[in-house]
């Protein structure tokens, strides 16, 4: 089965997997938690709603997102809202 074929699924489907979410979350609870899965491929859900869909991307594209984050090209802008909770 392909990523493809498990966006949207419930993360429900991923027993196994250790989800975390960054110690920048804090105790707002709105926070993005991410899986490693067993293929390599990385899952991530909404942690408000622990059951609900998840995303599963390959390690090309996760590596992808991580770099696209160090070189801070999906930075907020200075007066977004959230861009102050950081």
């Amino acid at each position: 089965m392909t990523s493809d074929d498990r966006n949207g699924t419930s993360a429900s489907a991923f027993p196994d997997a250790d989800w975390r979410r960054s110690t920048a979350s804090g105790q707002l609870g709105n926070c993005v938690e991410v899986a490693m899965l067993g293929s390599g491929e990385v899952a991530v859900r909404n942690s408000r709603h622990p059951t609900g869909p998840a995303l599963v991307f390959t390690p090309a594209e996760w590596a992808a997102f991580v770099v696209g984050m160090q070189r801070e090209e999906f930075a907020l802008p200075a007066d977004h809202p959230v861009a102050r909770l950081g």
